[in-house]
């Protein structure tokens, strides 16, 4: 039985010189892998010797099976040593029959840009915080209390038609500002609240200067003493920031359901110098920003705030409207179809 064990032992060294000497003779990895096989493949020399350890007493197996698997690594390093150096062989062919012209320009790679929304998201995020708002979020999917009933919509307020709101069913709704979000903070917290609420905003509008799917970012401060005379210095303060000193500002009175009195800001139409008819603000010289207001005390008593005790002001502008007036931008669509041609521009 000794005698069978020293011959196995012996036979599996003589594979492994055998099987070290065949891999030196492959040329390519085909080769190697149809050596591999005969060698270590489920019908290979070792799996036969492996088969026979049942031939042996039960104190010689462990001593067969030990040296089988020394042999079986041995095997796998030679084989990938060869793989390795079959393919340094074939790498250096290559680059000897490879010709390289050295004085060739390195291929310039496409610089990437950050989108011009994101970049004047982050431009109104970093002015805002520095006048002391935080950032609230909420869902693009509201129902019809929180995004016209709370805010003072009547029921038979045109916005609520379909032509402008996208419903969907059981009564649920794509929000079509992002008031909602003051809504849902004031009814999470108490005084004071000092808050921008960005986010898309769904409307049945497209053409040149407006689009169904839109960023927005609203502003609301709610506090016990705070006067439209706040809201006037909040957005003149925003509107220079970020246009720079010079640039002319009106602020008009307007109408809005949720707010009372209610204006609306404009900056000077940076169109309108290219010369002749400016179909952006109409030859009016001036394009709308956002819209504002104080907060309607019947917003105040749908949320439980009691309106004669607190006072607020409520802002929004459209981030696009914003970014056509700082860039030069003449169609809103340009900022949504991504094409390469026009967001170069913005690569630093």
């Amino acid at each position: 039985m000794n005698d069978s064990l020293d011959a196995r032992i012996e036979s599996l060294a003589t594979l492994a010189e055998e099987a070290r000497k065949e891999f030196a003779t492959a040329t390519h990895e085909e080769q190697l892998n149809q050596l591999k096989a005969r060698y270590l493949g489920k019908s290979g020399s070792l799996k036969t010797i492996m088969e026979s350890l049942k031939e042996l007493s039960p104190d010689q197996r462990p001593i067969l099976g030990k040296t089988v698997n020394q042999t079986k690594q041995e095997v796998l390093q030679a084989l990938e040593d060869r793989r390795v150096q079959i393919r340094e062989e074939k790498r250096r062919q290559e680059l000897a029959h490879r010709w390289i012209d050295l004085s060739l320009p390195g291929r310039q790679r496409d610089q990437g840009a950050i989108h011009p929304l994101r970049s004047v998201t982050r431009e109104l995020f970093s002015i805002f915080r520095s006048l002391g708002y935080d950032v609230a979020e909420g869902p693009c999917v509201e129902d019809d209390f929180h995004n016209f009933s709370a805010l003072n919509f009547p029921p038979d307020h045109p916005a609520r038609d379909m032509q402008d709101t996208l419903l969907l069913k059981n009564g649920a709704l794509l929000r079509t500002h992002t008031s909602p979000v003051q809504i849902r903070t004031m009814q999470a917290n108490r005084p004071p609240i000092r808050i921008i609420a960005p986010g898309m905003v769904y409307r049945c509008d497209a053409d040149v200067s407006h689009s169904p799917m839109f960023s927005q970012i609203e502003g609301l401060w709610v506090d016990e003493k705070v006067s439209l005379a706040d809201l006037k210095g909040t957005l003149t303060t925003f509107a220079r920031r970020y246009y720079g000193p010079d640039v002319p500002i009106r602020l008009r009175p307007s109408f809005f359901p949720f707010t009372e009195p209610s204006c609306e800001v404009d900056v000077g139409c940076v169109f309108c110098p290219r010369g002749g008819s400016c179909s952006v603000c109409h030859d009016t010289g001036w394009i709308e920003i956002l819209g504002a207001g104080m907060v309607d005390p019947n917003v105040f008593e749908a949320v439980g705030y009691d309106p004669e005790k607190v006072q607020g002001f409520a802002f929004g502008l459209g981030i696009e409207r914003v970014a056509m007036l700082k860039y030069g931008i003449n169609d809103i669509r340009l900022l949504f179809e991504n094409d390469v041609r026009f967001l170069r521009q913005f690569a630093k």
